[in-house]
Order: structure tokens, then sequence, then C-alpha cells
């Protein structure tokens, strides 16, 4: 069956759901779990997603820049911690990983070096639209990775 788990989690309200619902999976075939959650610049809730552009930016700025996003990781591997001890708690083996950079590549790549045989991820339902400008990171994760994948629609 499905003995490794990866779960791809972002700050969302849909990541609890996510984490459910691989909690449930691994507890039923004794798997273990990875939890995964790639920065990502672009995220909705990242301190970087809405920055301003400029021609040049003052060493100020900057510097609050760095601290935000040094906060924003703190933050977001606190979310993990929290969820890893929930999974230990279920007598689940569980690991967490937390990288920065575009979440879709960074899925498929971590699934593919950990030999993760069911990805777990969510699906916000945006519209059709704004998935073709914007992309998708649950689309491309099903296009491209190597094992199954379930999705978690919110």
């Amino acid at each position: 069956m499905y003995n490794k788990i990866l779960v791809a989690v972002d700050n969302s309200a849909i990541a609890e759901q996510v984490i459910e619902v691989a909690l449930t999976l691994a507890k039923a075939v004794d798997g273990k779990l990875m939890l995964l959650h790639a920065l990502s610049q672009n995220a909705e809730d990242s301190p970087l997603s809405f920055a301003p552009y400029a021609s040049s930016y003052s060493i100020d700025l900057i510097e609050k820049f760095k601290e935000d996003w040094k906060q924003y990781q703190q933050e977001s591997l606190q979310k993990l911690e929290a969820w890893k001890q929930k999974a230990k708690d279920m007598n689940i083996q569980v690991e967490l990983r937390q990288e920065n950079g575009n979440p879709a590549p960074i899925i498929c790549r971590i699934a593919k070096e950990w030999q993760a045989e069911l990805i777990v991820i969510g699906r916000r339902g945006h519209s059709m639209a704004s998935e073709i400008l914007l992309g998708s990171v649950s689309s491309y994760v099903i296009h491209r990775s190597h094992c199954s994948v379930h999705i978690v629609q919110s």
C-alpha cells in the first residue's frame, strides 16, 4: 500500500484538512509521513508577496524584508513542528522538511528523493481563469509526480 506519504502543506486554511487526511491514511496503513512546506515569496501569506517594486532599495528596507522573511520561516516551521508532534502522539513515524522556492517542483523533487508512494496535497479551488494565468501547484504535481497523488479539496 502507501508506506511513505509526503504531505505538502502551506499556511492556508486547507492545510489543517490536508494534515488530517494524511494522518488518517498513515494510521490506517501504518505508514510514514514527511511533512513538507515550500516557502514561496509568491504565497499569499508571504511577507514578500506584496513587496514594493522599485528601481532601488535602501539598506533599511532590505534588512526589514530579511527580518520579515526570517520570522515567516520560523512561524511556518513552528506549524510543521506542531503537526509533527500530533503525528508522533498518534504513533506515526514522521519527519519534516521546509525549503525555499517554487512549491510545485520542490514537492515533486522531494517526493522522488524520499521515494514517496503517495503525495497528499490540498487544492483551493481557484477559478479556471486564475489557474490558467497563475498555474496550480496541485495540477503541476498531478502531472509531474512519479507517484500517486491524493487531492484534498477545500
